[in-house]
C-alpha cells in the first residue's frame, strides 16, 4: 500500500513539475510582447495552482477514505480473532472437563477395587 502512495505522490510530482516545464518553455519560444508574456505567465501559475489544489483535495480525499477502510477491516480482523478465541478457549474448557472426568472415574474405579 505504502508503494501505491509513493507511486502516486511521484505521479503528482512529476506532473507538476512537467506542467511548469512546459508552460515556461512555451512561454519563452513564444513570439509575445513582455506584457503578454507576464500575463500568460500569471495566468498559468493561477490555472497550475488551481490543478495542484485540486489534486491535493482528491489527495486527501482518497487517503481519509483508505484510513476508514483499514479502520473498519482492523476492526473486523480484531472481531474475528476475539471469535475464534472465545471457541479455542470453549473447546479447551471442555478437554480439560471430560479429563477431569476421566481421572476422577479412574480414581473412583482404583479405589473401589
Amino acid at each position: 500500500m505504502s508503494d501505491k502512495n509513493g507511486d502516486f505522490g511521484a505521479f503528482v510530482s512529476g506532473f507538476l513539475i512537467g506542467g511548469l516545464v512546459g508552460a515556461a518553455v512555451a512561454l519563452l519560444f513564444a513570439p509575445q510582447s513582455g506584457e503578454e508574456t507576464r500575463t500568460l505567465i500569471y495566468d498559468k501559475g493561477i490555472e497550475l495552482k488551481d490543478q495542484a489544489e485540486d489534486i491535493i483535495d482528491d489527495t486527501r480525499a482518497r487517503a481519509e477514505e483508505l484510513a476508514k477502510e483499514a479502520k473498519t477491516k482492523a476492526e473486523d480482523l480484531q472481531k474475528r480473532g476475539q471469535e475464534l478465541f472465545d471457541d479455542q478457549k470453549k473447546k479447551i474448557t471442555k478437554a480439560v472437563d471430560s479429563g477431569k472426568k476421566t481421572v476422577k472415574k479412574k480414581k473412583d474405579d482404583t479405589a473401589k477395587k
